[in-house]
């Protein structure tokens, strides 16, 4: 844990300058910020709540310089004062620090600085100047210059947009990272400022490039995300979230032939020796984005799927009404583009092994296998060779084959769906679609702890589904090997958990029969444990997933890693993804130093998620009401029995007036360091 000496955050001043640096206690809240790397102490740090120097000797006016330069870097220029007010601000800090100090000057950039943060329109001018005016309002003696040593003068300039380290007065390092709250949510890390800021300037292949500098499914993407980033909005303290997910489709399904237009074996720079090859099993998001990632670095890469298409449960567990399978199969393409080689109907456990991988010559294998085999419920009278009883995974692969073609199910009467989930949702409007004439969800526990997305669960409301809220199946009806009804129980809340989780038990003598044709357990999915043998050398946890390191997603034997689905459960595509991007990451540090090299971004948003420094601070500069884009569907009577895609696409109007709504809630963090932090471009 640190110790402060001084600083200011959120408004709170501490000043321990007085007392020796033993005699100060620890915060526990800055438990992080001893060490940026091994042996590099964290002397002090600047952020858009303020600062705080941890080190004795730290020359605050060289650290408010760089600050400074680095905002006037990221300003967009949209508005004066800020595109003209850090500039300027930035020449006054570094005129105060390289010649004598004037408090005339200092004054005038005082003035500035109240005058940026004041007027600017965006959340990066707002909020750049505040660890500069807590400085001037509470520590000003502290920013007398500090004897320095001959350096160039550049203005505090020399900085590039990833905030490489530069040397600094006495010794000091400084390592910037800008982000946003919409940043930090996506599990990927997709820049959304600034693709939503191509959209503005009319450039949709720019703002589409910004997308797939991180994963190749933007299209998919647009249209399934469950929307981290709009949850941290900072535009739903205004009216509503902006429509980051639209605005990723519009711009996808504008550049729509991007694998025959952007993607090739030519676009490569750097070529692998062909001795480094690597296997990806699973062509499903984690996979594809891992392949993606990799072929890009130059790996001779091939992916081996079970199936007989791409996409994992992509495709076949997301109906088409929400996801078109054209558009999944379009952008699995770029695999081939970029020159891999996808092998289909090869099943891990039955057509290979790990080891005839390692055999073949495969230098490094990433298994992405998913969670395709589902859970019953575990209930009385519950069989699996029950006709009307099956689980959600195996009803949704059912209703895919039916669409391509390869056999239909019959599908009438009453379904019931037990579940919460996004595939629990999705198995409701696909029976309606396949022909049933009434559809019932239970859950068991309260409509707001459903994790299923809320436009999912309200359109399956305006479709007819019924729900059935804190209750539970107690025990399965049959009567000649056929599924008759289900029994279900009340549940009553109890008291919430350290997680602030609610439990939930049975609420005595409240059984009830629903009388139906069908169930349909959506309550969890897991591994085939059968893909992966005891000599495989990969371990399962207790959960049931695949064991792995969570920083590098390296298993129990060497050159093998894993993630997506049969790594962390059954999550989201943009989880998924997110994994294959990592993984992609570590076998390229494992093919070529033996280890996992030391990425200061990403040691930087350990930091600040650990320190919550992004907080959602109320908006005190006025913002204008303006709700978001309406998105165009078919009509809940007319789609319920139609696997029509149901959201429409938006106009370029549309499209450029939902992106204007992005208060460009950039933040700047920076670490000032004894030592000059390890270079990485990742």
């Amino acid at each position: 844990m640190a110790s402060v000496i001084y600083g200011v955050w959120d408004g709170k001043i501490y000043d321990n300058r007085d007392r020796d640096i033993f005699e100060v206690a620890p915060l526990p809240e800055l438990a992080g910020f001893d060490f940026f790397n091994e042996g590099n102490v964290i002397k002090a740090f600047l952020g858009d709540r303020g600062f705080f120097v941890f080190e004795p000797g730290v020359d605050l006016l060289d650290a408010l310089v760089r600050y400074a330069a680095k905002a006037a870097e990221e300003s967009c220029g949209k508005c004066t004062p800020c595109r003209m007010g850090t500039s300027l601000v930035r020449d006054k800090l570094a005129m105060l620090h390289r010649e004598r100090f004037d408090t005339g000057l200092l004054a005038e950039t005082e003035m500035l600085a109240r005058h940026v943060r004041q007027t600017s329109l965006c959340g990066l001018g707002q909020s750049c100047m505040t660890p500069l005016l807590s400085a001037l309002d509470h520590f000003r003696d502290m920013l007398a210059p500090a004897p320095a040593p001959a350096r160039r003068d550049d203005g505090g300039r020399d900085h590039d947009r990833r905030g490489d380290d530069r040397q600094a007065a006495n010794g000091q390092y400084a390592m910037h990272y800008v982000t946003a709250p919409c940043i930090e949510a996506c599990p990927a890390k997709v820049n959304v400022p600034r693709y939503i800021d191509y959209i503005k300037d009319g450039k949709p292949s720019h703002s589409l490039g910004v997308i797939l500098q991180k994963y190749p499914m933007a299209a998919t993407c647009g249209r399934v995300c469950v929307r981290f980033c709009e949850q941290a909005c900072r535009r739903n303290m205004v009216d509503e979230a902006v429509g980051i997910k639209v605005l990723k489709r519009y711009v996808a399904d504008l550049e729509q032939d991007i694998s025959r237009q952007w993607f090739s074996p030519d676009m490569v720079c750097t070529r692998q020796p062909d001795h480094l090859r690597v296997a990806v099993v699973g062509a499903g998001p984690a996979g594809l984005s891992c392949a993606y990632h990799l072929l890009l670095k130059g790996y001779p890469v091939e992916v081996f799927e079970a199936r007989d298409e791409p996409g994992g449960m992509a495709a076949s567990g997301i109906p088409s009404y929400r996801l078109p399978k054209e558009v999944l199969r379009g952008e699995a393409e770029i695999i081939g583009r970029l020159g891999g080689r996808i092998h289909y109907n090869a099943r891990l456990g039955r057509d290979y092994t790990l080891d005839d991988l390692m055999g073949r010559g495969f230098k490094a294998v990433f298994l992405g296998l998913g969670c395709d085999k589902g859970r019953l419920l575990g209930v009385d009278g519950e069989d699996p060779d029950l006709s009307g009883l099956q689980t959600g995974i195996d009803f949704l692969l059912k209703v895919h084959e039916c669409l391509q073609g390869n056999g239909c199910m019959t599908l009438g009467g009453v379904v019931v769906v037990v579940g919460g989930g996004n595939v629990a949702m999705d198995c409701a409007r696909s029976a309606l679609r396949m022909g049933a004439d009434e559809v019932h969800v239970v859950y068991r526990r309260d409509k707001t702890d459903m994790p299923a997305d809320i436009e999912e669960i309200e359109a399956a409301r305006e479709e007819g589904v019924v729900f059935h809220f804190l209750t539970n199946p107690g025990r399965i009806l049959s009567e000649d090997g056929r599924i008759t009804g289900v029994e279900l129980v009340s549940m009553l809340q109890g008291e919430p958990d350290a997680n602030g989780r609610r439990s939930v038990v049975a609420r005595p003598d409240s059984a009830r029969v629903l009388r139906c044709n069908e169930v349909i357990a959506a309550i969890g999915q897991q591994v085939d444990e059968d893909s992966i043998s005891q000599g495989d050398g990969v371990r399962f946890g207790r959960r049931g997933f695949l064991d792995a390191d969570g920083t590098t997603l390296s298993t129990a034997r060497p050159g093998v890693f894993a993630g997506g689905d049969c790594y962390s459960g059954p999550s989201t595509l943009i989880k998924a993804m997110a994994n294959g991007l990592k993984a992609a990451r570590s076998i390229d540090d494992f093919l070529h130093y033996g280890r996992v090299r030391f990425f200061p971004r990403s040691r930087m948003r350990r930091i600040i998620g650990d320190f919550r420094a992004l907080s959602n601070e109320s908006i005190e500069t006025p913002v204008e009401n303006k709700y978001r884009v309406r998105v165009r569907e078919l009509d809940p009577e007319v789609r319920k029995r139609l696997f029509d895609e149901v959201e429409k696409p938006i106009s370029t109007e549309e499209a450029y007036e939902e992106a204007s709504r992005c208060l460009r809630c950039y933040r700047i963090y920076s670490v000032i360091t004894e030592s000059p932090v390890p270079d990485s471009a990742l």
